[in-house]
């Protein structure tokens, strides 16, 4: 890529109820961090501390440094609720349970 070039991505953030996708045209080879930043996402959501949360493209978790390429899809994702083991264990005693009733 030459200097002065520029790329399309998206960055995308969920809520359990509602998602929000960013189209953004940036310079090549931005990080995911600053692509974060140009989203505007940090400050439509001050309750999420986006300096700590897990960032990935397309669902594999990437540094914050991460250089992006064109058509990447920056995804913040939010701290877990529920342990999925423990959610898993859960399950699996309810489901026990119905099946002796």
């Amino acid at each position: 890529m030459t200097e002065g070039e520029f790329i399309d991505i998206e960055v995308a953030y969920a809520e359990p109820d509602y998602q929000v996708i960013v189209p953004l045209h940036v310079p090549a080879g931005v990080s995911a961090r600053e692509a974060v930043r140009r989203s505007g996402l940090p400050e439509r959501f001050p309750g999420i501390d986006f300096r700590n949360v897990t960032i990935g493209v397309f669902g594999n978790p990437v540094s914050p440094c991460a250089p992006l390429v064109q058509g990447d899809r920056v995804e913040i994702y939010r701290p877990l609720q529920v342990d999925p083991k423990e959610a898993r264990r859960l399950r699996a005693a309810r489901s026990r349970c119905r099946q002796k009733s």
